[in-house]
């Protein structure tokens, strides 16, 4: 979760309201890297963030599409790596969770 200062919360807490009655829970450890890396071997289903720096998320974008998963910028047609915007998740999970955080995007 973003610290209150970043720009980005007020979009994070309404995600969380979309998706919190959709999910059994939702994780997270304070690495974009660990994050991603988690998704990759399967420890988590899915991620997201916004505006996360390209060299905490490029090896675990890396990872997770290595393990079959698949990495996307939260506003289709825009760089994942260049704004540090992304949803990342398995197979299974990712157009799910991709069309509740893009309901607001």
């Amino acid at each position: 979760m973003p610290f209150g200062g970043r720009g980005t919360l007020p979009g994070t807490l309404t995600d969380l309201a979309r998706l919190m009655p959709l999910t059994a829970g939702v994780r997270r450890f304070g690495s974009a890297a660990l994050d991603l890396a988690y998704v990759a071997a399967g420890r988590y289903e899915g991620y997201w963030e916004r505006g996360i720096h390209s060299w905490d998320i490029a090896a675990g974008i890396l990872l997770v599409k290595e393990a079959g998963g698949f990495v996307e910028p939260l506003r289709e047609g825009q760089s994942v790596v260049d704004l540090g915007s992304l949803i990342a998740a398995n197979a299974q999970l990712f157009d799910q969770l991709a069309k509740v955080i893009r309901e607001r995007d």
